[in-house]
């Protein structure tokens, strides 16, 4: 048995019984979600279902990391970014939900402790690991090197803004646990393709552990992803574009993530510019589809077939 299937194996395994250890205390200890009533009234049953539940999966991969890091050190920046915005997530959720406080963290701190995880990255990167500032560029495959300081933007923006437009695509049942899981399968391949098994040791143990907690996950939901989960899975695929060199294919495997994050920038836009007036019934792109008469489960499905049909396409071009 190969690496990749071993790895993937285990971290599955190990992500179900964590799973069916940490749910139990968190409907217990009633950290549950709050379902906003403007939402789509077949969410309201989901009011109190356990929340922060990507505690599961960060356990998972880190302890498998922390396994492997001492053959393989580049893995103390996976390590970082999926406990670094995991945290920040965790503490945004822990204060709405266990102190009870509905604004949880401020929009300045939490954008603060993102922008202190991703500047360490990028830090590590650079300086500690020296792998350079060439990306891939796609369809050519041909690398450029860019200007120090036109990377260091660019890895910022990469990071950030795709940690939250994971963020935002976690609204449905599975919905971003089973896209992360695709997106994630096709860098393994790419890994293995590149022969770098640092990276293939990553994402083959993140597939297996968003797999394991997808059965808790998926419609009807025992437990949510949280902003801890769906951050941590966030910085989980930039961190893994980055390494890989192929920062610019997460415009075709994390084509729904775009698609969500737009829309809410659009929504807010047209909002602001109208008056009070919605370009979506409700944004993210996800609800809107929901709310247009779309069943939740077709629309998870759906989105998983375009992150899969994106992966293949982007893995031949």
């Amino acid at each position: 048995m190969n690496i990749q299937t071993t790895l993937l194996f285990v971290s599955f395994v190990a992500s179900v019984i964590l799973g069916f250890i940490v749910v139990p205390i968190l409907k217990k200890k009633k950290i549950g979600q709050i379902v906003r009533e403007e939402g789509p009234k077949s969410h309201l049953q989901k009011n109190g279902t356990p929340i922060m539940g990507g505690i599961v999966i960060i356990l998972v991969v880190t302890a498998i990391l922390a396994f492997f890091v001492k053959d393989y050190p580049m893995l103390v920046m996976p390590m970082i970014a999926i406990v670094g915005y995991g945290l920040i997530g965790f503490l945004d959720d822990f204060k709405k939900l266990v102190l009870h406080d509905p604004e949880g963290m401020s929009p300045k701190m939490k954008m603060i402790g993102l922008f202190v995880i991703t500047a360490i990255i990028i830090f590590l990167y650079l300086y500690v690991f020296k792998l350079g500032t060439t990306i891939i560029l796609p369809v050519l495959g041909q690398p450029i090197s860019l200007g120090l300081p036109i990377f260091i933007l660019f890895a910022a923006f990469i990071l950030l803004g795709t940690t939250n437009a994971v963020n935002l695509t976690d609204g449905l049942d599975g919905l971003a646990t089973g896209v992360v899981a695709i997106i994630m399968t096709f860098f393994t391949l790419v890994s293995l393709k590149q022969q770098n098994y640092e990276m293939v040791v990553f994402s083959a143990s993140t597939v297996g552990a968003c797999l394991g907690f997808l059965l808790f996950n998926m419609h009807p939901a025992k437990v949510f992803l949280g902003d801890t989960g769906s951050l941590a899975l966030g910085g989980v695929v930039a961190i893994t574009a980055l390494i890989l060199k192929m920062p610019l294919y997460l415009a075709v495997v994390a084509f729904v993530c775009i698609i969500d994050t737009i829309s809410v920038m659009l929504q807010v836009i047209y909002f602001k510019a109208t008056k009070g007036k919605r370009l979506f019934k409700m944004a993210p792109f996800h609800h809107h589809l929901e709310l247009s008469g779309y069943k939740e489960t077709t629309v998870v499905i759906c989105f998983w077939i375009i992150t899969i049909v994106c992966c293949v396409v982007a893995y031949f071009i």
